[in-house]
């Protein structure tokens, strides 16, 4: 049974939304700005479990965050305990790809009086508003970035979407911050099983070239702005004020996990990220 109440406080909404577009904004934004992206598990060599039991006890009992496969399904059953029509899929991150990526991403494609809508609590390079499921269709996050779906962009495939986004690189973590338009996922309507998620998650937490393995990551977004922790370096936009830093001290990381991020980790799992030298 998922526990809607324990979900509704743990992203600071005192009362239930609406069961409509406005509603399905508010809830998606809630819970990006309470629940951070982030994959320290997989550097610290643990599994991540996509299951909803496993899903709720980490990023609502135990106040920590996670990645795409963990962020929406929290958000997918949440949405099923308030009455929306919704289901997984799967995207292909494009960000900083120099070839086509793999299946690594997933977002919820929600039905509301007939009309598709995409909502994704879990994409850690940036924020995306909610957005109908439609060609040319645009949003625009609190940061002041921009997002665009298309169906015009050879890399999304046959029948495929591509979402863009056009905006200032010190609200992303770092990747895709190109002038103009740039890619961030192309995707497609096709059911998603739970084998398919299963696989994806599978890769993204053990494959030798996967960014999760590789790449210690944390981000949250601000109400105008979007916080991200790439290894050491550290990068903040709040309205007009940036601050971009490397952090040299295990100490000051930890710290800042904590405070910036919500995330309270051991001294001993911030040693165990290997991002600093052993005394």
């Amino acid at each position: 049974m998922f526990d809607l109440d324990a979900y509704l406080a743990r992203i600071d909404l005192p009362a239930r939304p609406t069961r409509d577009a406005a509603g399905l904004s508010r809830i998606q934004h809630a819970h990006r700005l309470a629940i951070p992206f982030e994959n320290l598990d997989v550097r610290l060599g643990r599994a991540i479990a996509i299951d909803g039991a496993a899903v709720a006890a980490k990023l609502v009992t135990a106040r920590r965050g996670g990645y795409c496969f963990e962020q929406n399904r929290l958000l997918l059953d949440a949405l099923g305990a308030l009455g929306f029509t919704a289901r997984p899929l799967l995207a292909r991150v494009w960000l900083g790809a120099t070839s086509v990526p793999p299946l690594t991403h997933t977002l919820s494609l929600v039905t509301i009086e007939g009309q598709a809508w995409l909502a994704d609590a879990g994409f850690g390079g940036s924020y995306a508003p909610v957005m109908p499921l439609e060609d040319g269709a645009q949003g625009e996050a609190p940061d002041g970035a921009r997002f665009l779906l298309t169906r015009e962009d050879a890399r999304a495939g046959a029948g495929g979407w591509m979402l863009l986004r056009d905006g200032d690189p010190a609200t992303t973590d770092g990747r895709g911050t190109g002038a103009g338009w740039q890619p961030q996922y192309s995707f497609t309507t096709a059911t998603v099983h739970d084998s398919d998620l299963a696989m994806g998650n599978h890769w993204s937490m053990t494959a030798p070239i996967s960014r999760f393995t590789n790449v210690t990551v944390a981000s949250i977004i601000l109400p105008r702005g979007f916080a991200s922790l790439t290894d050491r370096q550290y990068r903040r936009r709040a309205a007009e004020t940036a601050t971009e830093a490397e952090i040299t001290d295990p100490r000051v990381y930890r710290m800042r996990l904590s405070m910036m991020f919500g995330i309270d980790l051991s001294a001993a799992d911030v040693a165990g990220l290997g991002l600093f030298a052993q005394p």
